[in-house]
């Protein structure tokens, strides 16, 4: 059987907005609209399509995208609903992977908000066309000219109203439609719009506005200029033709009014999206990774993009994809670029949230999913064979938030460490680090909400109770003078003994220092640590003292050591070791005896050459409304940051600052709690720092009480 829709008849489109923004209304409305849904439901009553997993029904708010898909006059629409927190990012820049559109909700109530701003960045980064829909224009304190106002000062003059609110608050029923210059006016219940011609009262501001979209709509378009110029007006075919391909360029973002909860303008929307927002055959093709263009056309070769897998209890792993080339049916053997194992696609399903339909085909540009690829994972490409396509990863944000994760129960290890796999097959934004060095698993995430999330799938699926601890610090240790020291290791009890004598000197090594003063330097080794930093290793032996085939052991006693600091058993970095005198033993000297001669004297003249404590900087940017800028910084002022700069971006302000990890253990929660949400931040590693005197002191006390506690 055929695919229902061919490509040209197939429209993906993303919700994307704020948390509070209405998207999963929104989806409900176009469901019902489309007859696929008899219903609507809402989230206070727990029974939407989108929100059907019931942590998201327990919290009240999207925490995962949903694949849903309408039939509107001809044309499949997929819907891809996805949550508005910055925590849940993952799931928006997936799901901005594979649409064609996005319909970027702003609350009429709040205006621009942060999650807008930087969701915005990952829709600029794809350059997916969009509209922004204004909703919630019934709520008591909306500000539509303030919205619109905000986007523009965001976004740009490309915002162009194609709708506009009669009225608003409790009383909005009527919208003036720019693109037909009609009224649509609405029952209190939504649903189909009665059209009635533009009141007299508002033929001024109506024409006014008309005449701007359509000069924006014909600025874009050579063609439609001169059409413009000859007969000042475009008809309706050149206003759409006009609007796609400017949205195509990024060069407009049409403007729509809307109450997704009351069901009014859902139904205009739809028809926009069919009408007007392209297809995937109609968007530039994908680029391979060698260089080339795929088409998205239903007769070329198969291949599929994987963007997000969910893993279903009693079910198993649901891969989701979209196809970009040729055809996929059901039976069909492909072959994953990545891995070069053949997958069986056993069966297709198109979505409407958690129900699945079974179909025999899916064609180019459609979106679908499959169960059971065993190899097959987010960002793999699945073509058929004899092919060489593998199409762009997506490439996901680094994290913002790290805490240590232990089982409650010993015993539990191993299944803990499944659970963790099957987590990071899922979402692509959680690092899941086993570290030898701070010897703690490590949680690496977007957020606390994130980390909620993280810790009841662990709990409620694998049936595991865990707990959150602050994570170590991966501290680093150095030195800021010179010293030299000397060890001599001898061991006597029957047979061969052990022989070895190091007289060494370190000084803390930076780039472009001169070579050691007053040795006779005869050899130098550079060695790339990898914890970072480095050690420059001298041989300035006269004279023979100690034969050249011992230094590579002395140097093996010394690393072994900078592996476990004196201060605080950290790594210990840029270092310069030269070893310059020392005797042996025509017997008792061999290789084990010259690395510990070297590893005692190293950490003798260690202790001796002022030990430093290094600290990790992080690089933070905040993102928060101007008012709450003062509240944020003076959180900052008690975590040591040193704020570097703050730039005004719309009604936001970004402040950037230097701050030490240590002190940003759960600033997420600080950060949400201080601004009701309504701020964003990230992290990015910068460099190691001393750690301030007072607080090495404390450290360097509490590591020497551990080690005497652990020798007891």
């Amino acid at each position: 059987m055929a695919a229902e829709f061919d490509t040209n008849h197939v429209k993906n489109i993303v919700l994307l907005g704020h948390a509070g923004s209405g998207k999963t209304s929104l989806a409900e409305s176009m469901l019902y609209e489309a007859g696929v849904i008899n219903r609507r439901g809402t989230i206070p009553l727990k029974n939407t399509v989108g929100d059907y997993h019931e942590l998201e029904q327990e919290r009240g708010n999207s925490i995962f995208s949903k694949l849903m898909h309408s039939r509107w006059r001809g044309y499949k629409i997929n819907i891809i609903d996805t949550p508005g927190y910055d925590d849940f990012v993952g799931e928006v820049i997936s799901a901005l992977r594979v649409a064609d559109t996005g319909v970027m909700l702003l609350n009429a109530s709040m205006g621009v908000e942060v999650g807008t701003d930087i969701t915005w960045q990952y829709t600029e980064q794809f350059k997916t066309p969009m509209i922004f829909a204004v909703n919630q224009l019934d709520h008591d304190k909306s500000d539509f000219d303030k919205t619109v106002q905000q986007a523009r000062d965001h976004f740009g003059t490309k915002v162009v109203m194609v709708q506009y609110p009669l009225q608003q608050g409790a009383g909005f029923h009527e919208i003036v439609d720019l693109l037909r210059m009609t009224v649509y006016k609405f029952r209190d219940a939504g649903g189909k719009p009665e059209k009635l011609p533009i009141p007299d009262s508002e033929r001024e501001k109506a024409d006014r506005l008309h005449k701007e979209l359509v000069e924006a709509v014909a600025s874009n378009d050579e063609t439609l200029m001169e059409h413009y110029f000859d007969k000042g007006e475009l008809d309706e075919d050149e206003m759409k033709d006009g609007l796609k391909k400017a949205m195509i360029n990024h060069d407009l973002f049409p403007l729509f009014c809307l109450s997704a909860e009351r069901n009014m303008g859902s139904g205009r929307l739809m028809g926009f999206i069919d009408n007007v927002c392209p297809a995937a055959n109609e968007m530039p093709p994908q680029v391979t990774r060698r260089g080339k263009p795929l088409p998205c056309d239903a007769n070329g070769p198969v291949c599929l993009f994987v963007y997000k897998t969910v893993s279903e209890p009693h079910v198993g792993e649901l891969s989701f994809f979209k196809v970009y080339s040729g055809t996929v049916r059901s039976g069909m053997e492909l072959v994953n670029e990545t891995t070069n194992v053949s997958e069986k696609i056993s069966q297709l399903f198109i979505l409407e949230g958690n129900r699945r339909t079974n179909v025999n085909e899916l064609t180019a540009g459609d979106i679908g999913a499959t169960l059971k690829l065993r190899n097959t994972h987010v960002n793999n490409t699945l073509h058929e064979k004899g092919r060489d396509i593998e199409l762009e990863s997506i490439a996901f944000p680094p994290p913002n938030m790290s805490m240590a994760i232990e089982p409650v129960n010993k015993g539990e290890e191993e299944k803990l460490a499944q659970a963790l796999h099957q987590l990071v097959e899922e979402d692509a934004t959680v690092i899941v680090e086993i570290s030898p060095e701070l010897k703690q698993t490590i949680i690496h995430c977007q957020g606390d909400m994130h980390l909620a999330v993280i810790r009841w799938k662990i709990e409620h699926y694998s049936k595991i109770e865990v707990k959150f601890l602050k994570p170590r610090i991966a501290y680093r240790e150095t030195i800021r003078k010179g010293a030299d020291a000397q060890y001599r290791h001898k061991k006597q009890s029957g047979g061969a003994g052990q022989f070895g004598e190091v007289h060494m000197r370190i000084e803390p090594w930076f780039e472009g220092m001169p070579e050691p003063a007053g040795l006779n330097v005869r050899g130098r080794e550079t060695h790339e640590l990898p914890w970072g930093g480095k050690l420059i290793y001298y041989n300035c032996i006269v004279g023979g003292a100690i034969d050249t085939r011992f230094l590579p052991s002395i140097l093996k006693g010394v690393m072994e050591k900078m592996q476990e600091g004196p201060l605080t058993g950290s790594f210990v970095r840029d270092i310069r070791v030269s070893v310059f005198d020392g005797k042996m033993h025509p017997v008792d000297s061999n290789d084990i005896s010259f690395k510990l001669a070297g590893l005692q004297a190293f950490r003798q003249a260690f202790r001796q050459a002022d030990p430093q404590l290094l600290e990790p900087i992080y690089n933070l940017s905040v993102m928060c409304p101007d008012e709450l800028t003062g509240s944020v910084m003076g959180d900052l002022q008690t975590r040591r940051a040193i704020v570097e700069g703050m730039e005004s971006e719309g009604h936001f302000t970004r402040i950037i600052a230097k701050v030490p990890f240590a002190e940003m253990h759960e600033y997420s929660s600080a950060l949400r709690s201080l601004t009701q949400g309504r701020a964003k931040f990230r992290l990015t590693f910068d460099n190691y720092s001393p750690v301030p005197y007072e607080l090495q002191k404390k450290l360097t006390e509490d590591y020497s009480r551990q080690a005497v506690a652990e020798e007891v």
